[in-house]
């Protein structure tokens, strides 16, 4: 019984390591389409000088899944949740290095201002920050069904993505001088529509742990 209470605080603390580093990612992308819609320098900086914290944390979780093997020997679904969160913790640290890259946008606008308001990439946005958070709480509450949303709300960004290059792609053609800050708009959705898809790589593993099985939700 002791063994098992062992484990069970072990993998207690990995999930709670997800989360933080979940939330860390959530708001590192919050702040980066902040800095998007303003143009504001400073908190794109932050928000790339905050980027190796998020490095640690894989870390962290990394050291922390290996030292429960060591040391509990888990099986069967146990050592799945460990391996699992070993996948997700790559795929948030991506999600990080992708909100990073719109941080990086930011600074090559300075001095442009933008040539339309920006609505669909903050929605692309809000929709992906709502995945990175569903797909952790998927996880730690061995939610299938809320594992396969990930699934849905990943084609409603890529829709919305699809949209944002027609547009752009308009406003280029209609005024070539328009071109560069078109092409880094079209980029900004295409690093969200990644993180997007790293989310479904997460509910991915969510039934993995649950099921035993590999399986694409988006294919």
């Amino acid at each position: 019984m002791v063994r098992r209470r062992e484990l069970d605080e072990g993998l207690e603390r990995l999930t709670g390591l997800l989360v933080a580093m979940a939330e860390h990612v959530e708001n590192a992308l919050g702040g980066a389409m902040e800095a998007l819609e303003t143009l504001d320098a400073g908190t794109a900086r932050r928000i790339i000088e905050a980027d190796p914290e998020l490095n640690r944390m894989e870390e962290q979780i990394a050291d922390t899944g290996v030292r429960i093997i060591a040391t509990q020997q888990p099986v069967a679904k146990d050592l799945r949740r460990i391996l699992a969160a070993f996948r997700m913790a790559a795929d948030l640290e991506r999600m990080g290095d992708l909100s990073v890259d719109i941080a990086r946008t930011v600074l090559r606008l300075q001095g442009q201002t933008l040539i339309k308001p920006l609505a669909d990439l903050p929605e692309m946005a809000r929709i992906v920050r709502t995945m990175i958070r569903e797909s952790i709480r998927a996880y730690a509450e061995e939610n299938v069904d809320l594992a396969h949303k990930m699934a849905r709300d990943d084609d409603r960004v890529d829709a919305l993505y699809s949209q944002i290059l027609r547009e752009l792609f308009t406003l280029a053609a209609a005024d070539p001088g328009l071109t560069g800050q078109a092409m880094l708009l079209a980029f900004v959705g295409r690093y969200i529509e990644r993180i997007a898809d790293h989310a479904t790589n997460i509910g991915e593993s969510v039934v993995y742990l649950v099921a035993g099985i590999r399986s694409e939700l988006n294919p």
